[in-house]
């Protein structure tokens, strides 16, 4: 509003001419600043896609997890095994121990599989143990105990894909490789709008294209370490972090208002359901455990044997053993990936058994996740 002067001149009178210069002025400074904050914007969207996550990266990532530390090829290749299907959180306290065990490939290589899997227990998916184990025999016996430095070699070797043997070689010699792990998918996803069914070749054809695309030519290491970060703690599955996002500005999704879409979805299946029996077979000092066949579920672990109800009796007497007590514990839950089981626990108390293993001995063994949770309160 202007304001009012009496007796003079509106035009020349001071006080107007005061308030017109302060109007300009900061209609001035109002545009200076609008101005300020769309340069600002293009010249966010000129950088590049990795010029924003490497400087998102050099603020937020994270620089202090075991396996960065003095960082080698054999510690990353562990950590990597480790991390597929399995989070940072989880894997810490595993990884820890297994350098504590095996600090380097040829005391892996030259132990038994029991060992191995024994400091693997409880992490699942134990085909990654077994692969690892093999691996480190190949490169002592084929690398005079090296772990190979170039993309095919690397990819060769047992469990190890693409994106592990990427991801290996870009974080701890700094070459320029693409990755695409889980993280990374959901990432670019969302980021280009990728349609497909998840893990479908189309789908991941796309992907991988995407992703070879964006990798910089240079701090790959940094770069790689930095998209999983981005996957891991802000484009969450769920209620991701958006806005503290350094690419959401030109993220398809996040424009789009379809970020829950992506990526898209597989149709939920209901998970088939089987039961079992498992006898814990002890004379109150030892406990009789089977070691699993190589291949299946929980293979090459220590476990109590499965049997129907019926064959309770003649599995006993196969081992020369009379029941003295039996008590039924509460049906006890595993869900895998493709499954649930649901195992009835039975005690079985005999006199005397001739071969079983102390308490002290089980706990040198690998045991499947579910079979330490029964026996684990229980007195032998």
């Amino acid at each position: 509003m202007i304001p009012e002067v009496v007796g003079s001149n509106p035009i020349t009178h001071p006080i107007y001419v005061l308030f017109i210069v302060g109007k300009a002025r900061l209609s001035t400074v109002f545009c200076a600043i609008c101005y300020l904050i769309k340069s600002s914007y293009r010249l966010h969207l000129m950088q590049t896609f990795s010029q924003r996550v490497l400087a998102w990266f050099e603020k937020y990532g994270r620089k202090h997890l075991p396996w960065q530390q003095q960082a080698t090829l054999y510690k990353t290749w562990v950590s990597e095994v480790m991390l597929q299907q399995t989070q940072v959180k989880t894997v810490i306290p595993y990884f820890n121990r297994f350098m504590r065990r095996f600090p380097d490939i040829l005391t892996l290589a030259n132990a038994s599989q029991d060992d191995v899997l024994a400091h693997w227990a409880g992490l699942g998916y134990y085909s990654r143990a077994r692969n690892l184990h093999k691996s480190a025999q190949i490169i002592r016996d084929q690398y005079h105990g090296l772990f190979p430095n170039n993309i095919e070699d690397v990819t060769a070797l047992p469990g190890i894909g693409r994106s592990t043997a990427a991801a290996i070689l870009a974080l701890t010699l700094n070459q320029r490789h693409a990755i695409l792990d889980g993280n990374v998918k959901r990432v670019l996803s969302r980021h280009q709008l990728i349609d497909g069914r998840p893990n479908r070749s189309a789908t991941l054809k796309k992907q991988w294209a995407v992703a070879e695309k964006l990798t910089p030519q240079r701090a790959c290491g940094q770069y790689t370490q930095a998209m999983m970060d981005l996957g891991s703690l802000i484009c969450t599955r769920s209620k991701p972090k958006c806005r503290e996002c350094p690419v959401y500005v030109d993220c398809g999704a996040y424009q789009s208002n379809c970020i829950d879409d992506y990526p898209n979805k597989q149709p939920k299946k209901t998970l088939p359901e089987k039961n079992t029996t498992m006898l814990i077979i002890t004379d109150d000092q030892r406990i009789y455990l089977e070691k699993r066949p190589s291949k299946g579920i929980w293979g090459g672990l220590w476990s109590l044997p499965e049997v129907s109800g019926t064959t309770i009796a003649c599995f006993l007497k196969r081992l020369g053993l009379s029941e003295d007590d039996r008590q039924p514990l509460d049906t006890y839950t595993h869900t895998f990936t493709h499954y649930k089981l649901h195992i009835q626990p039975l005690i079985i108390r005999v006199n005397h058994l001739n071969t079983g293993f102390r308490q002290t001995e089980v706990k040198q063994l690998g045991l499947p996740k579910p079979v330490q949770h029964l026996i684990s309160n229980l007195h032998y």
